[in-house]
């Protein structure tokens, strides 16, 4: 006889997600059952359209009681219960059949993957959970908040038995940013569980929930407490202990505790010695702690992990292109670019949507002054053939000042599908640092004051006009953008482009910000005498607190003499390791090793604890060898110690 199965779900206010849990799971149960806990909007209606039978609650803050009133007005053999933020998998229907048509089972542990974070970048992570069981009268949730049920079945019945079905898939929703937001998860649930703890202090279980809603609450301190309170009076064996030890080993991480997080996650490797995300975070923890080969061998034991159990709940990547991140992040600290790189193209391979590693890769080949190199060189390697692709690739080229690269991706994406405002923005500015002004213009004058771009399209007519000199345009501009109604920082920006004489002025973090942007882009268009201007204007101590920056700058597009020069006024203010680094590197370059020599090992002495200081000044050694051998083989060419010290010597 076939098995009537009962949908059982509790509901306040979801319009947004019930349509699509219901949807999921129409034709693959035979009641369902809402529990309204009181909506305000359209939930009750959505659920009567699939045929649901809808109950009201008057909440009394138990997320159990609810639970069970829609437990009470089931009349299926099997109850299966969902939140509204979640939904079945595909295919899920025949699972159902055939999991509920076993006679030996009370109840099953189902694979749940949780989506989090936000549109831009989603990734999931896997669980289990107790979902389906037999309809009985004396099984009753648990619990205010996490309510619970597994265990209150063993209670009623010693001789239950329960199942994992890693085939029946549920997805979940719920920790999505936007999700956790609108319904302030964090603040709800913390009140609860503080509540429920109050009663039921030896809850373990509990206590878990509460400091993973600690840790979710950025108490990171307080979540440690609390997790390793729980983990000392639990049994390894747990199904949610690995989990428990890595919440751990995070808390501690997250409250910059790296040698107590480094401690619970190799306690944890003892217990767990093939989890994938202990062997990666303790990776990231030697790697804090500047113990590099150790990060290196722990990340790369992470990578070579098997497929983890769904009880593991492994993050996303941390096999993959995670690990191979971060492998590629300690190359890059001791200068090794090729293999850098070679993790780098791993990673994205993994996933070809991991931007951070796809940024690294453009930074190296430093597309500002290297352009054509770097187009041939990543399309070589990667799938340029959807358009995600290709305007991702043009917003870093357009945030790394590449803008020529960057019109050009924008463009190839635009034949494919139309671009947001936001992007057509960065269209305009691209083509207006090809000096495409009349283009640019174009596009700048379809934004309304509607747009909440508005007065930074205006902004960037402003200078599209002024690097035409067009200075009655300018200032009819620049009175249009003052009557906007201006941060005070941005009207002083935009008063540098009307009145040539002002000096001595000074900006915000806000106003900074933008001035190096417009200082960027006239590096890039090669113009250094009207960069050095706006620099000119601005107070000698504010422009002096922003001179490693402005170096940088200078640095990335080229001119080395400008920059060693803003790099000697910051270090008049402070002694700082990168800012030394740089100048050993300008001086380096230019082959003046003395002077490069002694910046390096200013360096050395402000930050002992960057490789990358030490290699460059090995090589400097190196070719100041090689350099003094081919002068005395010149001055003693029969002399054959040179000869032979030559040969040993390394080509830098």
């Amino acid at each position: 006889m076939k098995t009537r199965i009962s949908l059982c779900i509790i509901a306040k206010n979801e319009t947004e997600n019930l349509r699509r849990c219901l949807t999921s799971a129409a034709g693959a149960v035979d009641e369902i059952i809402v529990v309204d806990t009181g909506s305000t909007d359209n939930t009750c209606e959505i659920a009567r359209e699939f045929g649901a039978k809808v109950y009201t609650f008057l909440w009394n803050g138990s997320f159990a009681d609810a639970r069970n009133v829609s437990l009470d007005q089931a009349t299926g053999d099997w109850i299966l219960y969902l939140d509204c933020d979640e939904e079945l998998a595909a295919g899920c229907a025949e699972i159902l059949r055939r999991l509920t048509s076993i006679d030996d089972v009370e109840g099953y542990l189902v694979k749940i993957i949780n989506y989090l974070g936000n549109e831009g970048w989603v990734e999931t992570c896997p669980d289990l959970v107790f979902r389906l069981f037999r309809n009985r009268p004396e099984y009753r949730f648990r619990g205010a908040i996490h309510e619970q049920i597994a265990d209150v079945i063993l209670e009623k019945n010693a001789k239950a038995s329960y199942r994992l079905a890693e085939d029946l898939v549920i997805l979940h929703y719920g920790y999505l940013d936007k999700q956790i937001k609108e319904k302030d998860k964090k603040n709800r649930n913390l009140n609860l569980i503080e509540k429920e703890l109050q009663e039921r202090p030896q809850d373990f279980l509990l206590r878990y929930h509460y400091g993973v809603e600690l840790f979710r609450a950025e108490r990171y301190t307080e979540a440690a407490f609390q997790l390793t309170q729980a983990a000392n009076n639990l049994d390894p064996n747990t199904v949610y202990f690995p989990k428990l030890i890595r919440y751990i080993v995070l808390a501690h991480q997250s409250a910059l505790e790296p040698e107590k997080a480094l401690h619970a996650a190799l306690l944890g490797l003892k217990l767990f010695p093939n989890y994938a995300d202990l062997y990666y975070y303790a990776g990231l923890l030697y790697l804090d702690l500047k113990k590099y080969k150790l990060a290196q061998e722990y990340l790369l034991k992470a990578a070579s992990m098997p497929e983890q159990p769904a009880q593991y709940a492994s993050f996303g990547g941390v096999r993959g292109f995670r690990a191979y991140y971060h492998l590629a992040k300690i190359a890059e600290t001791f200068l090794d670019y090729e293999e850098s790189l070679k993790f780098y193209i791993t990673s994205l391979r993994d996933n070809p949507y991991f931007r951070p590693a796809l940024e690294r890769i453009v930074q190296i080949l430093n597309p500002r002054l290297n352009p054509e190199y770097s187009k041939v060189s990543l399309e070589k390697v990667f799938d340029f053939s959807n358009a995600r692709a290709i305007l991702v690739m043009g917003e870093i080229y357009f945030h790394q000042g590449a803008y020529g690269l960057a019109l050009d991706y924008l463009l190839r994406a635009e034949r494919t599908e139309p671009l947001s405002p936001e992007t057509l923005l960065w269209k305009a500015i691209c083509l207006a640092q090809e000096r495409r002004y009349l283009e640019s213009l174009r596009i700048l004058d379809t934004y309304t004051p509607e747009s909440h771009l508005y007065p930074l399209a205006k902004f960037n007519k402003l200078i599209c006009f002024w690097l035409q000199n067009s200075k009655r345009k300018v200032l009819s501009l620049a009175a249009e953008l003052s009557a906007l109604g201006l941060a005070e920082d941005t009207q002083k920006v935009v008063n540098l482009f009307t009145n040539t004489n002002l000096s001595a002025i000074t900006l915000g973090s806000d106003g900074m910000a933008l001035l190096l942007d417009i200082v960027k882009r006239l590096l890039a268009l090669k113009e250094t005498e009207k960069a050095q201007h706006f620099l000119k204007c601005l107070n000698p101590s504010i422009r002096t607190l922003h001179s490693k920056s402005i170096a940088q700058l200078f640095y990335d597009y080229g001119y080395e003499e400008e920059a060693a020069l803003y790099l000697k006024e910051y270090l008049t203010i402070r002694q700082d390791g990168e800012a030394h680094f740089l100048l050993a590197e300008i001086y380096h370059e230019r082959g003046k090793f003395l002077e490069a020599e002694e910046h390096y090992r200013y360096a050395q002495e402000i930050d002992p604890d960057q490789p990358r200081y030490y290699l460059r000044l090995i090589q400097l050694y190196e070719k100041k060898r090689r350099m003094i051998l081919e002068e005395a083989l010149l001055k003693y060419p029969e002399v054959d110690v040179f000869q032979k010290l030559l040969k040993e010597a390394p080509v830098t």
